[in-house]
């Protein structure tokens, strides 16, 4: 029972920095200013492990790869230490299963912002972080609007989306278990 709570603990801390890595660096790649609230919460949460690691790996390209290195870190890490509670501690074991945790963050986070847009749009499109959302959802909506009509002026470019993302998490898991 400890065990579960330990890794329930871990899981949570690891998912809501990882996260915010993740998103740190999604919004410096599609280049979008979050608001200030979010943008204050964003980098105190994770300036102490994106600062020390800018001096190994300094953006390039217009990437902020710290914040992306650092994502995989804290998968490492969390994977580590369930691992070592469990005493089940191996090296294609740490590889896969934070391998696993780290694409499920960028698959659930995508996930995420898909619906997010979508509610903002059912209920209050003038909302102020619907910019925000929508900008951060351009990237991947966008081919999908090329080749996605809309119909009855209802955009299902979410829909197509939110489904593709799923196949692809599922491919994903497919391979790295195999290759586990």
């Amino acid at each position: 029972m400890l065990q579960n709570i330990f890794t329930l603990i871990i899981e949570t801390i690891a998912s809501v920095l990882g996260g915010v890595l993740l998103l740190r660096f999604w919004i410096q790649a599609v280049r979008v200013r979050p608001p200030q609230q979010l943008a204050q919460f964003i980098f105190t949460l994770s300036d102490w492990a994106v600062r020390p690691m800018r001096r190994l790996l300094p953006g390039v390209g217009g990437y902020d790869w710290a914040s992306l290195i650092g994502a995989v870190v804290v998968a490492v890490i969390c994977i580590l230490l369930e691992l070592g509670v469990r005493s089940a501690l191996s090296a294609s074991l740490i590889f896969s299963l934070s391998a696993l945790l780290f694409f499920q963050w960028v698959f659930y986070g995508l996930i995420a912002l898909l619906i997010i847009e979508a509610i903002f749009s059912w209920v209050n499109p003038n909302a102020p972080l619907a910019p925000f959302v929508r900008a951060l959802n351009e990237p991947l909506l966008r081919p999908l609007r090329r080749i996605i009509p809309l119909i009855g002026n209802i955009d299902l470019s979410p829909l197509a989306a939110l489904i593709l993302l799923r196949v692809v998490h599922q491919l994903v898991i497919y391979l790295i278990m195999s290759v586990a």
